[in-house]
């Protein structure tokens, strides 16, 4: 028999100005329950969750509490204000009987010391104390907004396992599909206001919608052919009969009805990167790269990679062991304090960053698509109206004067994608791109970003993500040690044998290492470099960079608008000399790779 809930809301509705949000929505949360409540971006979510809260009030419906239950919230923003510290923060939410070592403990455990000052915490670090404070009193409910935001990857997973634990029913809002499949157990879907039910949990959702979808599709088209064929009867019935058809005649204007108060499934975001012209076969390169600052600990040492033309470069790590440094020495936004940095001939980059300090929040969204340059935007060399252009992303066009700063943070995410990619590139830089996407947008971001015929570059801490876009990920291993793997993330954890530490975890991983306390590696037979391996490793960059040279003498040769006239045997030639040192140029960039490899192997195995 089913326990009764200790939460329900029944029939809820809510207008905001002229669109109706919610419109019949319900969910119901009983003890044990874990609870996701997923939907697009503006679809309500965030509002229900607050309904839930006691937060806002609906214009109509119920709101059951069994009596003596405890709710906690989290929001999306919390507001730390009016408090010294973080620790007076947590212990502020504490109620009679609740366990003050356990705030602590919750604290310590969120990389937080308690003596924070609110007005200097960044966003991940006013997330940890919010959850902190939602946690510590154990609440009969948890209402969690986006948890995940803004929190490294040693934090994810650390909060799956205090949840996971946890005796609370929950309901919680995420994008963060590998969150979701760990802690769901079954979903409330938000579409067009009103809400639907499946009591599985999230790895069964996707097909689960989807097949709605198709259904509703379906039941759309056979009402549309019924309409068709009362009207025919309409149009060309028996005039006689039409005294004792008044009841079909009212059945067609109801069938009319029926369709026009069809509220339809929103769209989808229509992506295309538009892509510059294709960059050399490498695309960067680092050797023995070192970067500190001032008296702190090194965030790069002795750090060497190669990234060539179309590879898919995830960097993950805990919060402040560098990556967005990385990334900036990577694209040549930073320079190294030793070891060498190069980048690859003919780069076209486009960055998206993740704290959207580019978005001026009080330009307007046409503005900030158009660059304040009227109407149309130029997407792949092809003019389309900017109006055009934000319905591919979802916007509605009376948005298009609405300051940059009024948009929600899924809005301000989806429009710096639709700037980046509107601009030609074949190199794209992506810090946190996933933070507040929905997850059909981030469904889509993927498809792009396998399609797209350049380089991605992406800091992310959404597993899931990684593993669906990266083709090798670079993570960190302590002491500013930086390691390169093959794969996604879940390909990464298989090779290292662990997921992404906190950075003390890190660091004591790597003292044991030093002194010699973790398990010796099995002995591996030695081999060696051949004599003509070594010659070519060490001929080869000088090998590259004069057909570089030749390569751009031919080009500048070429460019001459003249040459053709005067001269069309001349241009033929060089032309295909141009075509056959390019060629000798990537076979021996491929062959300098493969013996680079080899020789970073070799030296692992010594």
């Amino acid at each position: 028999m089913a326990l009764p809930p200790l939460l329900h809301l029944r029939d809820v509705k809510l207008r905001l100005g002229s669109t109706q949000l919610l419109d019949g929505a319900e969910i119901a949360v009983a003890p044990g329950d874990r609870v996701a409540l997923v939907g697009r971006n503006g679809s309500g979510k965030s509002t229900l969750l607050k309904i839930a809260a006691g937060i806002i009030d609906c214009d109509a419906g119920t709101r059951f509490i069994q009596p003596g239950s405890t709710i906690r919230y989290l929001p999306q923003e919390p507001d730390l204000g009016g408090h010294a510290t973080t620790g007076a923060y947590v212990m502020s939410g504490l109620g009679p009987g609740d366990d003050p070592h356990r705030a602590r403990m919750l604290m310590e455990g969120l990389g937080l010391t308690g003596e924070e000052e609110p007005g200097r915490l960044s966003g991940g670090e006013a997330r940890r104390a919010a959850l902190a404070r939602a946690l510590a009193p154990e609440p009969d409910i948890l209402l969690l907004d986006e948890p995940t935001n803004h929190l490294d990857l040693p934090a994810i997973e650390w909060l799956e396992g205090e949840l996971g634990q946890l005796r609370s029913a929950l309901v919680l809002i995420s994008h963060d599909r590998r969150f979701l499949e760990r802690l769901s157990r079954a979903m409330v879907w938000l579409d067009r206001g009103t809400t639907r039910r499946l009591e599985q949990g999230f790895s069964q959702f996707e097909a689960w919608r989807d097949q709605v979808l198709e259904d509703e599709e379906q039941q759309a088209h056979k009402l549309s052919r019924k309409i068709v064929r009362e009207e025919h009867w309409l149009r060309y019935g028996v005039t006689a009969r039409r005294k004792r058809n008044v009841k079909r005649l009212a059945g067609l204007h109801e069938l009319r009805k029926r369709r026009k108060e069809r509220v339809t499934a929103p769209g989808q975001v229509k992506m295309a990167a538009a892509e510059g012209e294709g960059s050399g076969t490498l695309v960067a390169s680092a050797e023995g790269v070192n970067k500190k600052f001032g008296d702190q600990k090194p965030v790069v040492v002795d750090f060497s990679t190669r990234i060539m033309r179309g590879d898919r470069v995830g960097i993950v790590g805990p919060n402040g062991a560098g990556k967005t440094t990385l990334l900036n020495m990577l694209t040549g936004v930073l320079a190294p304090d030793s070891g060498t940095i190069k980048l690859g001939t003919a780069l076209q980059m486009v960055t998206m960053d993740q704290k959207r300090e580019s978005l001026d929040p009080t330009t307007t969204l046409q503005s900030a698509l158009t660059g304040g340059s009227g109407d149309v935007i130029r997407i792949g060399g092809e003019a389309k109206h900017v109006i055009g252009y934000m319905k591919d992303f979802l916007f509605l066009p009376e948005q298009a004067r609405t300051p940059v700063g009024a948009l929600s943070g899924g809005e301000r995410g989806r429009l710096l994608l639709a700037r980046a990619l509107a601009t030609p590139s074949n190199l794209l830089v992506l810090d946190e791109p996933t933070n507040d996407l929905d997850l059909e947008t981030l469904d889509l971001l993927q498809e792009l970003l396998a399609d797209y015929g350049g380089t991605v570059i992406v800091v992310s801490h959404d597993r899931d993500f990684l593993d669906r876009v990266a083709t090798n990920v670079i993570a960190y291993e302590g002491d500013g040690r930086w390691q390169d793997y093959a794969g996604g993330y879940s390909d990464m954890v298989a090779q290292r044998g662990r997921g992404v530490q906190a950075r003390a975890a890190a660091v004591a991983a790597a003292t044991a290492r030093e002194n010699g306390t973790t398990e010796a590696p099995r002995a591996v037979a030695k081999a060696k470099m051949s004599f003509k391996d070594k010659h070519a490793l060490e001929t080869l960059p000088d090998r590259i960079a004069l057909l570089e040279r030749e390569m751009a003498a031919l080009q500048k040769a070429l460019a001459d608008p003249q040459l053709y006239t005067r001269d069309p045997a001349g241009f033929a030639a060089r032309t295909n000399l141009l075509a056959k040192k390019q060629a000798e140029r990537d076979a021996a960039e491929e062959e300098w790779l493969r013996l680079e490899m080899l020789r970073e192997e070799l030296e692992n195995q010594a």
